[in-house]
């Protein structure tokens, strides 16, 4: 990591008033010039970011197209709360040239841009598909761990629409969010308190909304102050034997109330101010004061003012140092905690062909995956190894690793038993199909999750986590041969992986999600509307406002 500079990064100590510091970066990183302290990432952290914007927008889209539950009711209802031309929404005194609303997927209609961010955040993290980052720079010693995924994304395309601004302060939008968001989570684990993630989204969408409809810096921190005192989720979504609508929309949900509360904020109202070193808030209610700092009165700590945040955050202003480009592509439908395992699987196939011969699998007598916690508890919690609803289909390692397998043999099949040929991520990845409830009771998928069991690797795998994701996989063949991945740390997609055509699987990826919601239009249809969503910082004013303004082909409800 480059070092941290005045000329690249902003410091927050954990003495200061962080959020009120959080809301003066925000506006300085989108309004000023970069030799006035402006924001200036470098070429490659805007091609990542505009990649992951691609990527999110193209899972979106697809979820719409297939009626999954969720991102469609929320479409419908966004499209209830239309903008009237020239009204002047709820923000308050906002100026004539800008814009009161923002569009969602396939529409050209103005609704609030609450709603049209909750309709397009669920659509982006529908298929659980998009980017993962896991909170850990330890060239900092900011290593917290935390999880968070690239939802966010519509806050930063809502709030241009809005400004009637171009692609690129789109894009420098998108860059400030998740580099917000991505710092929080190396420096503050909310799952250790079972506090869902994307309580570092919405303070980041907060503050990222406020400095593009250029707030007060006062209005942003009252609207930060407002997202973590009146909306803290816990993980109380994400557990039980079956998920819900809820895990796949609660960044959405949170990024809604974000975005409501900074209007709020803009209109006059007052939240809670300081709030990282508020007493009773999350930050220091589960991890206690952080050094003090001063004492006033006859020695006597006054608790508001005498103590720190329990962190300090470093924020990135100008060059390569941002928090996106330690985040991580999915290449395909799965949780990113099965990575290393479906990479591991993919190697051991090719190094084994023999092992596809049979289709119905015979030719496997077991498979053996060993991981790190969290992995381990996340997708190998045992109600996993029955699932029966798509949400935790996608969180099992036994049904992502074996649905790998089965494609495997089917695609070994169609070519005749003529040898494998090229195994990899395009070949068999991962898709909406594969999550049918017709697939998740597939009959030779299910007889391999039979053969399979999962297993804790220990001390020695999880001290190399979050650095990489330590998978290995064993399958023990019909006569009794054991083939070993060995020990996978950068799979595919992941930051660190240096030899996948990344840019390649996720085009694939991209047209055949694209394939789902452009009717009969094939291939090409599919990548003129990836082509649509790539390239934001190419784009003036008037694209961006068109950006979400195409006919969207519904197929039906998901089964």
């Amino acid at each position: 990591m480059p070092a941290v500079s005045a000329q690249t990064h902003t410091i927050l100590p954990a003495d200061s008033n962080q959020a009120l510091g959080l809301a003066k970066y925000a506006l300085d990183f989108m309004w000023r010039e970069p030799s006035q302290g402006g924001g200036d990432p470098d070429a490659g952290v805007l091609d990542r970011t505009e990649m992951f914007h691609t990527d999110a927008c193209l899972c979106g889209i697809s979820a719409l197209a297939l009626g999954t539950n969720a991102p469609t009711l929320l479409r419908q209802e966004a499209l209830g709360y239309t903008v009237m031309a020239g009204g002047s929404g709820t923000c308050g005194p906002i100026g004539a040239a800008r814009r009161h609303g923002a569009t969602v997927f396939g529409s050209s209609i103005l609704v609030q841009p609450e709603k049209a961010i909750v309709a397009n955040s669920a659509a982006v993290r529908e298929w659980d598909s998009n980017g993962t980052n896991f909170g850990y720079n330890p060239e900092l010693g900011h290593t917290a761990g935390e999880f968070g995924h690239n939802d966010f994304y519509p806050v930063a395309v809502a709030a241009a629409q809005m400004m009637g601004v171009d692609g690129k302060f789109a894009v420098k939008g998108m860059v400030l969010l998740d580099e917000i968001r991505g710092r929080l989570a190396e420096v503050f684990s909310l799952k250790t308190y079972k506090v869902d993630h994307v309580v570092h989204g919405a303070i980041a969408s907060a503050a990222t909304f406020g400095a593009m409809l250029k707030a007060t810096p006062e209005q942003i921190e009252s609207a930060i102050g407002m997202v973590v005192a009146h909306y803290i989720p816990f993980r109380a979504i994400r557990a039980g034997k079956q998920l819900s609508d809820s895990k796949g929309a609660s960044a959405a949900i949170s990024t809604e109330a974000a975005v409501l509360a900074t209007k709020r904020s803009m209109a006059g109202f007052l939240g809670p101010r300081d709030i990282f070193r508020n007493p009773e808030a999350i930050f220091r209610i589960f991890e206690g004061p952080g050094q003090m700092f001063q004492k006033v009165g006859s020695g006597k700590a006054n608790t508001d003012k005498a103590y720190a945040s329990p962190f300090e955050l470093v924020l990135g202003r100008a060059g390569s140092d941002f928090a996106v480009m330690g985040m991580h592509f999915k290449l395909g439908l799965y949780e990113h905690q099965s990575a290393g395992a479906l990479q591991g699987l993919i190697d051991l196939l090719n190094k084994n062909p023999r092992l596809l011969d049979d289709a119905g699998g015979n030719k496997i007598k077991k498979i053996e995956v060993t991981a790190y916690e969290p992995a381990f508890g996340i997708i190998g919690d045992p109600a996993k190894r029955d699932p029966k609803t798509r949400q935790s289909a996608d969180h099992s390692m036994l049904y992502l690793v074996c649905t790998k397998l089965r494609k495997a043999l089917e695609l070994r099949q169609s070519r005749n038993g003529s040898g494998p040929g090229t195994l990899g991520f395009k070949e068999l990845m991962l898709l909406p199909d594969d999550f049918s409830g017709e697939a998740i009771h597939h009959r030779v998928t299910r007889s391999l999750m039979e053969k399979m069991t999962f297993a804790h690797g220990g001390e020695e795998y999880d001290r190399r986590y979050p650095d990489g994701i330590p998978t290995s996989i064993a399958v023990t063949d019909d006569t009794g041969n054991r083939h070993d991945s060995g020990l996978v740390m950068y799979p595919g997609g992941h930051a660190r992986n240096t030899t996948a055509d990344l840019k390649g699987i996720l085009n694939h990826k991209w047209t055949r999600l694209g394939e789902l919601a452009v009717g009969d239009g094939g291939a090409a249809a599919a990548r003129n509307l990836t082509a649509r969503y790539s390239g934001m910082a190419r784009k003036n004013a008037a694209d961006v406002a068109d950006l979400n303004d195409f006919t969207l082909s519904v197929r039906g409800k998901f089964e």
